[in-house]
């Protein structure tokens, strides 16, 4: 029995220990992020879980090994950096083209 007990404790000792690097929205969201940092061979999960601050509700986070977190903080937000370079420049062409309609006279 007792070898048996070394080989449990040595297999869990060299699972890795994951951390959030992010809380997402939504599950869609979270699964982006999992994605995207397995595309940058970082390893990832994502894990719903209740949010100590508030009575009930679930935060959904995204979690990668402890030796990982400093790479994936980058990959993380540079994505948001990007989406937010996109979300601005789709906002100004929307923007653009309404007042385009409104200066041509047919």
């Amino acid at each position: 029995m007792t070898k048996r007990s070394r080989k449990i404790r040595k297999s869990q000792a060299e699972l890795p220990e994951f951390i959030v690097v992010a809380f997402a929205e939504d599950m869609e969201q979270a699964k982006e992020y999992e994605a995207l940092l397995k595309s940058n061979d970082i390893p990832a999960i994502v894990k719903e879980q209740d949010d100590p601050r508030s009575d009930g509700v679930k935060s959904i986070t995204v979690m990668v090994p402890e030796e990982f977190i400093d790479e994936a903080h980058v990959v993380v937000e540079s994505q948001d950096a990007y989406d937010d370079f996109y979300d601005l420049t789709s906002e100004e062409e929307d923007s653009d083209f309404d007042s385009e309609l409104l200066d041509n006279d047919f």
